[in-house]
This record gives C-alpha cells, sequence and structure tokens, in this order.
C-alpha cells in the first residue's frame, strides 16, 4: 500500500465549518475511486494549509490521481501548488473495524491475538 500525503497553503484563513462544507463537497468524488482505500481529509491548527492523507493500494493507482491536470486544478483554486509525499505503508492498524490490514492480506483479530 501507498500513503500520499498532500497539502497545499490556503490563499487565507478558513474557519473549521468552512473547511468542513468544502471537504463535504468534495468528498463523494473519492467513493468508489479505484484503488482508494481511505482518505483523511485536513486542516492545520494555524487554518493556513489544508490537504488529505490518502491511502492507496499501489503507486499506480495514486498517479492515476495527481495528474498534470489535478495539479493545475489546484493550483487554479488555490493559488499555489501541492506538497506531494508518497511513503511506503506495509500495515495499518484500523481501531474501528477491529482490523489489521497488510499489503498482503486482511487479518481480522482481538487485541492480544497475533495476526
Amino acid at each position: 500500500m501507498i500513503m500520499v500525503i498532500v497539502k497545499f497553503k490556503l490563499p487565507k484563513k478558513i474557519t473549521r465549518y468552512q473547511a468542513l462544507e468544502t471537504f463535504l463537497g468534495t468528498a463523494p468524488k473519492y467513493r468508489d475511486l479505484s484503488g482508494l482505500i481511505r482518505k483523511y481529509y485536513f486542516v492545520s491548527e494555524d487554518r493556513n494549509t489544508a490537504g488529505g492523507v490518502y491511502l492507496w493500494k499501489s503507486r499506480e493507482e495514486a498517479d492515476c490521481v495527481y495528474t498534470e491536470e489535478w495539479k493545475a486544478f489546484v493550483r487554479g483554486k488555490y493559488g499555489n501548488d501541492p506538497m506531494i509525499e508518497y511513503l511506503e505503508c506495509p500495515v495499518v492498524v484500523d481501531n474501528i473495524s477491529n482490523e489489521i490490514i497488510s499489503d498482503t492480506a486482511t487479518h481480522y483479530c482481538s487485541w492480544g491475538e497475533s495476526a
């Protein structure tokens, strides 16, 4: 799995409510996106930076989204280029669904049991 952290400076500070409205407005386009496992939206505490943390099945599927056209859209909307960082993510612990997800398989276990 590949984790991608995308950050961009905002043209002006936004409130938590403005961030929530903006994120809820774009969230539906990420549903059922090929290869996307999860997306987390964020806004910095100083409200000057926003972005997302994405978990992808593969780098190739992530690269299908972060195209030059997508970068131009971000540049046009926020006035600057997004900063994109790719990280390998071999294991995810999900305490809500009580699952451990790895690159090779999904493991379901209770805490205290080996996966």
